[in-house]
């Protein structure tokens, strides 16, 4: 089972309103977010920071429009496929949201440990142009991974070997972009770290390998943080 990690703690600034709650179409950003980690993961789990009473308000009365709709029976059927038998959201407030991304991540990693994922799929809202096809591909590489580390373990007979701690990043025309994938012993190791300096150094100073998927998703790149970009 995967979890997801939807970032959504910050103030906006340079936006001038809160771009969870800005519109893709008919839905959110944030709707947009849980839907497209819904893909590939069970339970997702949304960090909010300034605003977090607004947002998770708008957010839920969002969602109850949507349950019953034929757009969200196509993500139960979807979630089929990854063999979960339920979709959840639960939110988490970083009351340290204003250190930065960072302290978000760290809170939503220790959020979605606590449901023994395999993995951890964090994604901030501001990628509102994000595939959905691309986060289940990361999943999909993702749980490839895991699966030959685990027959590899088999294979040694039990012998002693440190946790996989793996990162998969998609990666467009050679730019790294967004959701990282983090397996369960990396994402343990990014909640712990208390002196990294962002997530991207978190992700390097904990991590045995880092992986990268090249994509045709120029979505995993596009971070939006001013009007009309």
């Amino acid at each position: 089972m995967m979890v997801g990690v939807l970032l959504a703690a910050g103030a906006s600034t340079r936006m001038g309103r809160p771009k969870a709650l800005l519109a893709r179409g008919r839905e959110s950003w944030i709707a947009h977010g849980i839907r497209n980690l819904w893909s590939a993961c069970d339970d997702v789990v949304v960090v909010l920071g300034a605003g977090a009473q607004g947002i998770r308000g708008r957010t839920v009365e969002e969602f109850e429009r949507l349950v019953g709709s034929e757009s969200f029976g196509r993500d139960l059927k979807a979630a089929q496929r990854h063999h979960a038998d339920r979709l959840e959201v639960r939110f988490v407030v970083n009351r340290a949201w204003r250190r930065g991304m960072l302290s978000s991540a760290r809170a939503g990693l220790r959020a979605a440990l606590r449901y023994q994922p395999s993995a951890v799929v964090v994604l901030p809202v501001d990628h509102p142009a994000l595939r959905r096809a691309t986060v289940l591909d990361l999943a999909t590489v993702m749980a490839q991974a895991l699966h030959a580390d685990h027959t590899q373990k088999r294979a040694r007979r039990g012998a002693a070997r440190a946790a996989f701690s793996y990162a998969l990043v998609p990666r467009f025309r050679r730019r790294r972009g967004h959701p990282v994938v983090l397996s369960a012993a990396l994402a343990r190791a990014v909640a712990a770290d208390a002196g990294a300096e962002d997530l991207s150094d978190a992700i390097r100073r904990n991590a045995r390998l880092v992986g990268y998927l090249d994509v045709k998703d120029p979505g995993v790149t596009r971070n939006v943080n001013r009007p009309g970009e």
